[in-house]
């Protein structure tokens, strides 16, 4: 029997109309890989690079893909599937049931801040963000990237509404 996840990831890739782009594809390790030219969205974006197969699904199940479609621009710190997969046994099934879509939301836009935001625009710097969510995200670029408790282990992914920001860690308001 298939799990929830994997049936609704099925799913969203079955029902995403996607077109492979050059701004982003996935190596053998499934880390993104950034290009100069950004010719897709935020969401097609993440679809094409294979490594945000669960990202994808739960922005799917939040109905938050018209919005991260829409023009932006927006920075994403995006969890890899190998973020969720270090959250506790069931918390993403738990997230993706209809009954905790709100909560899902919550999840899903504090990892949304308003703008485009580089990389370059980070360095050196503590400071926080305004997350679409409502609340502040932490980000210390003094040694490396992080954003709360996560590493960014990717940064720069253009897009035609953003850009996004690849993570090791799902983090939580």
């Amino acid at each position: 029997m298939k799990s929830p996840l994997k049936t609704l990831t099925l799913a969203v890739l079955a029902s995403t109309t996607f077109f492979a782009s050059p701004a982003a594809i996935a190596d053998h390790h499934g880390k993104a890989k950034a290009h100069a030219a950004a010719s897709a969205d935020i969401v097609d974006t993440a679809v094409g690079a294979g490594a945000f197969n669960t990202l994808v699904a739960a922005v799917q199940a939040a109905d938050l893909v018209a919005t991260l479609k829409s023009d932006g621009p927006f920075t994403v710190f995006a969890p890899t599937d190998d973020a969720f997969a270090k959250l506790p046994a069931g918390t993403i099934e738990n997230l993706l049931k209809p009954e905790n879509k709100q909560q899902l939301v919550a999840v899903l836009t504090y990892h949304v801040v308003p703008g485009k935001v580089m990389s370059s625009d980070l360095a050196g710097k503590r400071l926080e963000a305004k997350t679409v969510q409502g609340t502040t995200v932490d980000i210390d670029a003094t040694n490396g990237v992080r954003v709360d408790n996560a590493n960014v282990i990717q940064a720069d992914i253009m897009t035609t509404n953003g850009i996004i920001h690849v993570i090791d860690r799902v983090i939580l308001p």
